[in-house]
C-alpha cells in the first residue's frame, strides 16, 4: 500500500520518520513530505506560527504537489493533527483515494461531498481540547452522510499527540494500541 504521512503542526520530527519507518516495517510505501520546509517546531504555539506564515492555502498546495505524482496508484492519505486535517482534506477530493488514517485531528468537510465507501480510521484522545466531543459527533455524521466508512477510536487520559514519544503529550500503551489497530485497518484495503 502507498501511503502518503503528512506531519503535525510540530514539524517533520523524529516521531514521524519513526511511524514511517514502522509502516515500511509492515511492507507499506510510506512518504513523509516536509510541509514545513526543515523548520520545526518546541511548542504548539510555535508550531501554530509557522503555519500561519506558511499560510493554510499553501499548505494544501506543498501536499497536492507532494502526493500528485503518486495519486493515480490509489493512496493512502494519514497525518497527525493537522497533517490528518490535510490528509482528510487531499483524500476526499481524491476518487482514486484508497483510505484515510487519521491521526489526532481531523478537518471540516465541504457541503456537498460524497466519497463511495471510503475507509476511513480515526484516533484520537479523550478527551482532547482540539478534537471536542460535539465536533467529533458531527464530523462522524458528516463523514457518513458523504458515504464514507468511518471508525473512530478513542484513548481516555491520552494527551493529544499521544504517538509522539518526544512530547509531553505520550501514551505509550494508547500509541501501541494505535498502532496495532491502524496496522489491521491498512491490511484490509
Amino acid at each position: 500500500m502507498d501511503i502518503m504521512l503528512f506531519h503535525s503542526a510540530f514539524g517533520l520530527r523524529p516521531a514521524v520518520h519513526a511511524a514511517a519507518d514502522r509502516l515500511g516495517s509492515a511492507g507499506h510505501e510510506v512518504r513523509v513530505p516536509d510541509l514545513f520546509d526543515g523548520q520545526t517546531a518546541d511548542s504548539t504555539e510555535e508550531g501554530r506560527d509557522i503555519k500561519d506564515r506558511i499560510g493554510q492555502e499553501e499548505l494544501l498546495r506543498r501536499a497536492i504537489a507532494a502526493a500528485a505524482p503518486y495519486s493515480d496508484a490509489g493512496l493512502v492519505y494519514a497525518g497527525f493533527s493537522l497533517g490528518g486535517a490535510i490528509a482528510q482534506n487531499l483524500a476526499l477530493a481524491d476518487d482514486k483515494a484508497r483510505g484515510l488514517l487519521l491521526l489526532h485531528g481531523t478537518s471540516d468537510i465541504a457541503e456537498g461531498t460524497v466519497v463511495d465507501g471510503l475507509p476511513v480510521q480515526l484516533h484520537v484522545a479523550d478527551p482532547d481540547p482540539f478534537e471536542p466531543d460535539d465536533w467529533l459527533n458531527s464530523w462522524y455524521l458528516r463523514m457518513q452522510r458523504a458515504g464514507a466508512d468511518v471508525e473512530v477510536h478513542r484513548y481516555a487520559g491520552a494527551g493529544h499527540l499521544y504517538t509522539d514519544p518526544d512530547l509531553p503529550d505520550y501514551d505509550e500503551a494508547a500509541a501501541e494500541q494505535t498502532w496495532r489497530v491502524a496496522l489491521a485497518f491498512l491490511d484490509t484495503l
